[in-house]
């Protein structure tokens, strides 16, 4: 029998036979061996080759392309999970002297460190400075542009992990929890994509997970973050995810290619005004 092939896939090429819908990724889920949890996890975004290209051709998260202005994802304050968030980021920063830290001033306005406000729905954030987070290093500063949490900790033979607000080292991944009625839960791990930030996210210009420049690393995502993945998950489920996605490098059957390789249009929504 003959098969009719579409001279204009709608989606990427699937190496199993047929077009994929558009955008589509492969998933595993498994149960959680210690707990009453199922985890469901982003196989195609953990073996795609993302990489950060803050200062690499990065648009930042404006309403328009600012690569000059080197601010990446740092336009706005930090959002913290927690106390224990803030708790952790106050006493790294309490270490940051000022070659470390441009705005070392500006985060001591009153004398002592004061670097944490309060965002219009009531959740702490870092406070900012020159229109960036205050913790953001510019351009053309002595000790080079970039997050003073993420060079300092750097610099000190660390993990930058241990020294930033949870959001900023678990991008570009995110976890989601959801329990139900019997209290059993699922937990996602997938990519940070422009609606987890919100309404204002469908105003950004430009998003790294959705940008094919950002697919250009030279190792799958699962080995550039594993600490970050591993703090996701915990040792022992990372173990797990970290077999199956090698399973799934080795198998003949190759995974769905990330949607990002081939340039598709930011979706925008409209505000009203």
């Amino acid at each position: 029998m003959s098969r009719v092939v579409a001279k204009k896939p709608t989606g990427p090429a699937n190496p199993r036979g047929d077009t994929a819908p558009p955008g589509a990724h492969d998933w595993v889920s498994f149960p959680d061996p210690d707990e009453d949890r199922t985890w469901v996890v982003d196989v195609t975004f953990l073996l795609s080759r993302w990489r950060c290209i803050y200062g690499d051709g990065c648009q930042g998260v404006l309403t328009g392309p600012a690569p000059e202005l080197e601010q990446g994802c740092c336009s706005y304050g930090a959002h913290f999970t927690g106390d224990e968030d803030v708790t952790r980021v106050l006493a790294r920063a309490a270490t940051l002297s000022p070659s470390e830290w441009q705005h070392h001033a500006a985060g001591h306005r009153r004398g002592e460190l004061d670097v944490v406000t309060t965002s219009e729905d009531g959740a702490p954030v870092t406070t900012q400075a020159d229109g960036a987070c205050v913790f953001l290093n510019r351009p053309g500063w002595d000790g080079g542009a970039g997050c003073a949490l993420h060079a300092a900790a750097l610099a000190r033979g660390e993990r930058a992990m241990d020294y930033k607000p949870d959001v900023c080292w678990q991008l570009p991944l995110r976890r989601e929890d959801e329990v139900d009625g019997t209290g059993h839960v699922t937990s996602v791990i997938r990519q940070w994509d422009r609606r987890d930030w919100g309404e204002g996210g469908f105003d950004f210009h430009w998003w790294c997970t959705e940008a094919p420049e950002a697919f250009s690393g030279t190792r799958p995502v699962h080995e550039d973050l594993r600490d970050e993945l591993e703090g996701l998950v915990g040792r022992g489920v990372h173990a797990l995810i970290r077999a199956e996605l090698r399973r799934r490098e080795s198998a003949p059957t190759t995974p769905l290619p990330h949607p990002a390789a081939v340039p598709v249009a930011a979706p925008r929504r409209r505000r009203e005004h």
